[in-house]
């Protein structure tokens, strides 16, 4: 039913149904939820509980590792910094089951700068203030980078710098989402996607809503690395202006700067600029620009 409705939505015909890409990104929403049973984590040899799966077959765990651990179990080979390496175990009814493939986690200094970027319109070209452009460019089309985007974060990444992407994107296209980032040549990070089923939802209306959830994590991420500061680097199509603006005003001490990409969308360009400067003018000098080509930041390297 739900291939049905995108198919209705977009207009599709069967050999687009039958593409690789629309059947790679329409088959991570249909999954069979597996819920109540335990769950184990295993890093470096050493197996973890990590508690039980919720009604939505999610689960979530805090693992401490002593330096002796992080130390057996880290990539320091990876070239885009220090990770470590996870496998997931469940305890089905009958048998013991990996839980997909690997993950990794990203190993982040005390100190130091990180980038937080949305995703959408940012990095990757979705279009999201147009619905039916938004749902082609998820399900239909190649992903694609935004220009310059890749070669700015890797000359910040050069120094240093470790990235969190934290978007509206549903959790569902985290492997797609992660092969982007691999492919297009953006740096590896942290990503922080939205909780979405299509029960909750009208047909994937309410793709992009990123409500209060989005400025929670980044919040969060804040405050677990509060010797860090950090960078906010977002889009004008929806509302990380706003949300960043926010953060930038209740964490002002860890905000290193905000960067926003103009990018067109339902409002005028002359709304567009007026919303964009009164931001500014309620933030320190400097503290807000807005870029369209992402070699107008290229200044920012310097700083970091």
């Amino acid at each position: 039913m739900a291939v049905a409705v995108l198919k209705r939505l977009l207009d599709l015909d069967e050999n687009q149904v039958a593409s690789p890409v629309f059947q790679r990104r329409a088959d991570a929403f249909l999954f069979q939820r597996v819920a109540g049973r335990p769950v184990r984590i295993v890093i470096g040899g050493r197996t973890y509980p990590a508690g039980q799966t919720d009604r939505s077959g999610h689960f979530q765990a805090e693992i401490d590792l002593d330096d002796e651990q992080v130390a057996a179990a880290a990539d320091r080979s990876a070239r885009d910094g220090r990770w470590i390496a996870y496998d997931g175990l469940v305890d089905d009814e009958e048998r013991e089951t990996v839980l997909g493939r690997g993950g990794r986690v990203q190993l982040v200094d005390a100190c130091g700068l990180s980038v937080i970027s949305d995703i959408d319109d940012t990095v990757k070209e979705t279009n999201v203030a147009n619905r039916r452009e938004l749902l082609a460019n998820t399900f239909v089309r190649d992903f694609r980078a935004v220009p310059g985007m890749a070669d700015l974060y890797r000359a910040w990444q050069a120094s240093g710098t470790a990235f969190h992407y934290v978007s509206a994107s549903p959790w569902q296209l985290v492997d797609c989402l992660d092969a982007f980032l691999t492919d297009v040549g953006l740096p590896a990070g942290s990503l922080h996607l939205k909780l979405f089923r299509l029960k909750d939802s009208t047909p994937l209306g309410r793709l992009p809503s990123r409500k209060r959830s989005k400025r929670r994590v980044i919040e969060r991420i804040m405050g677990e690395f509060s010797g860090r500061r950090f960078l906010l680097v977002g889009d004008s199509g929806e509302r990380d202006p706003e949300l960043y603006a926010a953060v930038a005003k209740r964490r002002g001490e860890q905000v290193a700067g905000i960067a926003i990409r103009s990018v067109s969308g339902r409002a005028s360009r002359e709304k567009l600029r007026a919303r964009l400067e009164r931001l500014a003018r309620r933030l320190p000098r400097g503290t807000f620009r807005v870029f369209e080509e992402a070699d107008e930041l290229q200044e920012l390297s310097n700083a970091f």
